[in-house]
Order: structure tokens, then sequence, then C-alpha cells
């Protein structure tokens, strides 16, 4: 399947490739997102090449998670992802994470703004999800930010290292996109 490539001002959202694997590696021992992602623990190299490989790279292939690198476009500069999974027809999921030295600069507001509008348009979605584990307040903030309406505190719905936590749940709909 052919990937698009988004721009969004001075961002380029662009698919992965093998290249990526080492800075998904680094970025994914952040602590911050250690804390509130699902990654494993201890986090190696070989789960850097599973997340690129299988995931973002097969999944677009498949058509089923369409996962995005966020890069300066004038420099290619590394900053972050934007992944959607597409489920239930005319339905996804968002997820975002952004590189602890990109954090503060709106990276994953525009990212996850021009990821919608794409995939509305592109896969004719009428809705788009977001969860995070409640307490992860800059991913609530970027998500309404990005338009996204928070509509409930779900009750240990997440399962973060085998803990169940409750999460923050929101939408956006094909005619709220900014």
């Amino acid at each position: 399947m052919e990937r698009d490539v988004i721009t969004a001002g001075s961002l380029a959202l662009r698919p992965f490739t093998l290249a990526d694997i080492p800075w998904v590696h680094e970025v994914s021992l952040d602590p911050a997102l250690q804390h509130f992602v699902e990654l494993p623990s201890p986090y190696r190299m070989e789960d850097a090449a599973f997340f690129v490989e299988q995931l973002a790279i097969a999944g677009g292939q498949s058509g089923q998670r369409l996962e995005f690198l966020a890069e300066e476009a004038s420099t290619g500069e590394r900053l972050g992802r934007v992944g959607v999974g597409l489920s239930a027809p005319g339905t996804a999921e968002i997820g975002y994470w952004v590189d602890p030295k990109a954090r503060g600069r709106g990276v994953a507001t525009d990212a996850v703004r021009a990821v919608c509008r794409w995939a509305f348009r592109a896969h004719g979605l009428e809705l788009i999800e977001w969860r995070a584990e409640v307490g992860n307040l800059a991913s609530r903030r970027v998500a309404e930010k990005a338009g996204f309406t928070v509509e409930a505190t779900l009750r240990k719905r997440l399962l973060h290292r085998g803990i169940r936590v409750d999460a923050w749940v929101g939408s956006l709909l094909k005619n709220e996109v900014l």
C-alpha cells in the first residue's frame, strides 16, 4: 500500500522506515513515555525493531494501522509519531508521542490535527477516538488542543504493566476537524 506524506506547517509526517529503529529505541527509553505508554520493560532494540517492522510498516501495508513519523520538514529531524488504528467501519483510535527534545513546541498538536484531517478524508472516517491513562495531562492537552472532546473517565479501562488503570476517553467527529 502506497503511503502518503502529510505536510503541516514546518512538519512532514511520513511512513516509518527501518532507519528509524534506533530513534524509536532511544525515545522509548524516556521515563515519561515509559510511565504512560504500555511498553516492554526493559525496552530493547528488538522491541523498537518489532514496532517499526511489524506495527508501523506491516500495519500500514495491511491498512489496519497507519503510523506516521513527524519530522522537521527542512532538516529531517525526527520529532514524534502519530498512529491511527482502524477498527470498526468508520472509526479509528489515535495515539501519539513526542521525542523529549521536541516537547513544548506544539509538535504533537500540529501532527495530530494533520493526521486526523488526512484520515477523515482518505479513509472515510466518521469518528476518531482518543484514550489515555488518567493523569497523562500532556496527552489530554494535546487531544483538547487538536479538537477532541473529552467525554468520560472510564474505570479500570486500560491495562498498564499488568495493572488496570482508569482512562480518559474522547472523540473527534468528522465535522469538528480544525
